[in-house]
């Protein structure tokens, strides 16, 4: 019999629905404080329909896009769990909308910074847009690494060049690894 998708479900339905091994799933819900299933007696786990949600948008960014754990842990922090549940379910905009609204929220809307009808940019500003990177599409060819005129480094760019420094480190270990 079919559980109703509001049912909780326990480790090892998760497990297998995910193909996941329960030990990595014990394993996450410590590295990642979002994830809190229910427990009864004996230590039982139950999750809730959105911790699985979470956890397959978590799965997506390890195991499909790469990302480390710390990367992942920083994706939550800075944009919230409903991004990376969007994410795992491949809604691109729910992602999108999520990006701007995050965009929205840290520069206050001006007459002069109003979307313009075409919705290419905002003015003055650079459209905000989640990352061709999260969907295995690469980098979008206006996300150059340097700032336009100066010559230096933006502090996101910055912050997006390290991240994928440390995913190619994570990469060259695992390769090591293999040899």
């Amino acid at each position: 019999m079919e559980k109703s998708p509001d049912a909780f479900r326990t480790i090892s339905e998760v497990a297998e629905d995910l193909d996941l091994p329960q030990h990595v799933l014990r394993f996450w819900e410590t590295r990642f404080n979002q994830i809190k299933p229910m427990k009864r007696g004996g230590g039982r786990r139950y999750y809730r329909p959105q911790d699985v949600e979470l956890i397959k948008g978590i799965r997506h960014m390890l195991y499909e896009q790469g990302y480390t754990i710390k990367g992942v842990q920083k994706l939550l922090r800075e944009n919230g769990n409903q991004f990376l549940v969007a994410v795992g379910n491949g809604d691109v905009e729910a992602v999108e909308a999520i990006a701007q609204r995050k965009q929205a929220d840290t520069a206050p809307m001006t007459p002069a910074a109003q979307p313009r009808l075409d919705d290419e940019m905002l003015v003055g500003e650079p459209r905000a847009k989640p990352s061709r990177r999260f969907f295995g599409l690469g980098k979008a060819d206006d996300e150059g690494p340097v700032q336009s005129g100066s010559g230096k480094l933006s502090r996101d760019n910055r912050a997006l060049l390290q991240e994928a420094l440390f995913d190619l480190l994570e990469c060259k270990r695992l390769l090591d690894q293999v040899r």
